[in-house]
């Protein structure tokens, strides 16, 4: 008998119906996104985005230049600091004189705690008698900028040798980026001092040191690891999982740069309260706890990849950006730029069964990285490629040096999109705009041109790489016959995005919907994410992007579900509040149902109980149940989940709960917790603004946070707005779901009225822009 594949006409009828379904959904879907997009088009089309800020005086002055002068070259500092870490004095929250009892009251915010010594320090002035009798008026001051730690030169290609010591309470520990040479009780105290080694010639910026009561687990190894937080996380194990990755990474990164790693010890230390999420301090690098500790017990997958990434992230830089570093601020990007990258690697490689790199580019950013790394000494940027020769890695051919390969990447701003024209066998490329109108005010050296490799296949045959070295050329193995199609980027191992001609977009979506898994998982990926930002662009129409989620009834795999998600979110929070949702959300359920039903055959209808499995929820199911329960629930059950957040102990729970509980529906306690973010009693001020952000993804909560936050900019701004990462986020946060004329008036009204500050108008400016294209 033949082999083929038989279905009844009945069946057959079914399915025709539900393709034209999905179909009509599309372009239903196609026509309002377009609709959306075009009808204002005229309205906005000149629109100023930007405020004037008057041009400063200019002065030759030392002092009034940012840069540091070059005949300044700091050889090594001697640091000693004493932290007073056991006195903690409340706040004066008001005061006043009591005529009556002759008494000036001073009332705190909190409580002093009992058997401390407080101080108080008062500047006053009144009438004074011989003997001193009477009462004073007196002014205290708070000081409201943050405290700088020691007089330096701070700039990053200022390196020197630092000599640390810190004095502080016996019963505390003290770090820094050193080894600790000897401890010193000074006599007739309760003090000791630790002094450090003197540090590798290193970055003002890169210093650290920690006064705790901390404790640790550390690794018998020769790099001196150890794993720093709180008693009881230690003791609980939420160190246990950093440990055993910390190893491994720091293994693979020496291999990677072929250099030893450069210091002598490595301390990692979890902290309550943090700004970002890591940095890279040389030799104790810092965290928040949800990017350092997992508890097994409450701590989802998605916690334990975030640990491992990050972890890989911050090692990776103690070679790239500590060992060898940037001279100035501007090229910082090259560093977390690159870290993002390795990331993945280390990361792949404490984790292999977690396939988080498919494949990667280890030829041509390898042989790089070594090469960059072995010119360590010099901290002139300048300096380093000069020493970049051919790749000397076996089986890498470049067509020019790594030097020259990397100037047209790093030199000029953006990335191209490669564009194929299968019927010809034209390669072409362009400068990648997500805004097509946008005008490109910095001249690029390179005329936009870069040296883009790009590896590629054949209907499911790899080919020859092709190097794409100017505007566009001719090659003749891309000019396919009827039945091919061709397939760029392999494995997305270059950083570019791909366009085709329609008739090879027709044949990718024909082989996707007939046989998916011809094309590498991580290519369908970018078949959807490539396809998605082209309509973006307007490259491309909304209706072909629509159509790669159509082969997704057949697909299993992670990444590409991922890519769809994310892009699709993009369209979720644009039409959540119009017609088209409801739509949207039966298409989508309706190519989810197949994947739901998989999951629900291999776990037995979803009665198999998982190994370690408790009478608790699942830890990855953590997020969506708390969600669901508290947008299905009002004030009691809101109440309670606020309960179980305050209680929390481990900070991978309490970031769930905090989410959830900002999925409420009833606008009064959606009001309150937005209230409770300017109080840092309820609301860490690490957390402050990424709860707001939170709020505002609730499409009941966008408006209440948008409004909040115009209402308290200048508590926010004074807060965070100088030094917290998640503040730049702040605005996009809260008006991504901006699409209509009024709210594109809002936000300009917004930027003028606070155009003094300056702050966040990079994000204001690139907001409207997002809101400017889709009125076009």
């Amino acid at each position: 008998m033949g082999k083929g594949y038989y279905i009844s006409k009945h069946l057959a009828t079914a399915a025709m119906v539900l393709a034209a379904i999905a179909l009509v959904t599309i372009f239903a879907l196609s026509v309002v996104y377009n609709r959306e997009k075009s009808k204002n088009t005229a309205k906005f089309s000149n629109a100023t985005t930007s405020p004037v800020f008057p041009t400063p005086k200019t002065s030759n002055e030392p002092w009034d230049k940012y840069r540091l002068p070059d005949t300044l070259s700091p050889q090594y500092y001697n640091v000693t600091l004493w932290p007073h870490l056991s006195v903690t004095a409340p706040a004066i929250k008001t005061s006043w004189f009591q005529t009556e009892t002759q008494y000036l009251v001073i009332q705190l915010e909190g409580k002093p705690k009992p058997g401390k010594d407080y101080w108080l320090y008062t500047e006053f002035t009144g009438e004074l008698a011989d003997d001193l009798e009477g009462f004073y008026r007196s002014e205290y001051m708070e000081d409201g900028e943050k405290k700088k730690a020691f007089l330096c030169f701070d700039e990053p290609g200022m390196k020197a040798v630092f000599h640390i010591t810190l004095i502080h309470d016996l019963e505390t520990t003290a770090l820094s980026n050193s080894q600790e040479i000897k401890n010193v009780i000074i006599d007739g105290t309760a003090i000791t001092r630790t002094i450090f080694r003197p540090t590798k010639r290193m970055s003002t910026y890169l210093i650290a040191f920690v006064v705790s009561d901390f404790t640790h687990i550390n690794a018998k190894d020769k790099k001196g690891v150890r794993i720093w937080a709180r008693k009881r996380a230690i003791e609980d194990g939420q160190g246990d999982y950093a440990l055993n990755i910390t190893q491994p990474i720091l293994e693979f990164f020496e291999k990677y740069y072929n250099t030893s790693y450069p210091l002598s010890k490595s301390d990692q230390i979890a902290l309550p309260d943090f700004n970002s999420g890591a940095m890279e301090n040389w030799g104790l690098v810092t965290y928040r706890e949800t990017a350092l500790l997992y508890d097994p017990r409450t701590s989802a997958n998605g916690n334990k990849q975030r640990i491992v990434t990050v972890v890989s992230h911050e090692l990776a830089h103690m070679w790239f950006g500590n060992l060898v570093t940037v001279k100035w601020w501007n090229d910082l990007w090259l560093n977390e730029g690159f870290a993002s990258y390795v990331e993945y690697l280390g990361a792949d490689y404490a984790e292999p069964t977690w396939n988080t790199v498919r494949t990667s580019l280890r030829g041509f950013l390898h042989a790089g990285a070594q090469c960059y790394a072995r010119f360590h000494v010099s901290t002139r940027h300048t300096n380093v490629p000069g020493g970049l020769e051919r790749s000397k890695t076996p089986g890498v051919k470049l067509p020019y040096s790594v030097h020259e390969i990397m100037n047209c990447w790093i030199l000029q701003m953006g990335f191209p999109v490669v564009t194929i024209d299968t019927r010809t066998g034209n390669v072409s490329q362009k400068h990648f705009l997500l805004e097509p109108e946008a005008v490109v005010d910095r001249k690029s050296e390179f005329n936009n041109e870069w040296c883009v490799p790009i590896k590629w296949m054949k209907k499911g045959q790899v080919q020859d790489q092709l190097w794409l070295l100017q505007k566009s050329a001719i090659h003749k193995p891309m000019k396919v016959s009827k039945n091919e199609w061709v397939l760029a980027n392999l494995h997305v191992s270059g950083y570019f995005r791909v366009n085709y001609d329609l008739v090879n977009w027709e044949r990718l979506l024909s082989q996707l919907e007939s046989n998916h898994q011809v094309i590498p998982v991580v290519n369908r990926a970018q078949i959807l994410d490539d396809t998605f930002n082209l309509a973006r662009a307007s490259i491309r129409n909304i209706t072909l992007a629509l159509r790669t989620t159509k082969y997704l009834l057949h697909e299993q795999e992670y990444i590409p579900w991922e890519a769809a998600l994310r892009n699709l979110n993009y369209f979720f929070q644009l039409f959540d509040h119009s017609e088209v949702y409801d739509a949207m959300q039966a298409y989508l359920k309706k190519q989810v149902k197949p994947l739901f039903e998989y999951f629900g055959t291999i776990s037995s209808n979803w009665t198999t109980v998982p190994s370690g499995h408790t009478d608790q929820i699942h830890p990855n199911l953590r997020s969506t149940v708390y969600c669901d329960a508290i947008a299905a629930g009002g004030a009691e059950e809101w109440n309670f989940g606020w309960q179980m957040f305050q209680k929390a102990t481990v900070a991978a729970e309490a970031v769930k709960l905090r989410s959830a509980l900002a999925c409420t529906k009833v606008p009064w306690l959606l009001n309150r917790y937005l209230e409770y973010t300017m109080n840092p009693e309820k609301i860490r001020k690490q957390d402050a603004t990424s709860t707001i952000g939170y709020i505002a993804s609730n499409i009941i909560g966008q408006p209440l946070a948008w409004d909040f936050v115009r209402a308290n900019w200048d508590y926010f701004f004074q807060l965070y707005g100088t030094g917290s990462f998640t503040f730049s986020r702040l605005i996009s946060d809260v008006t991504n779901r901006f699409c209509t004329p009024f709210e594109l008036s809002q936000l300009k009204r917004f930027q003028k009225d606070n155009a003094e500050t300056r702050f966040g108008s990079g994000s204001l400016c690139c907001e409207i822009r997002v809101i400017q294209i889709l009125l076009q």
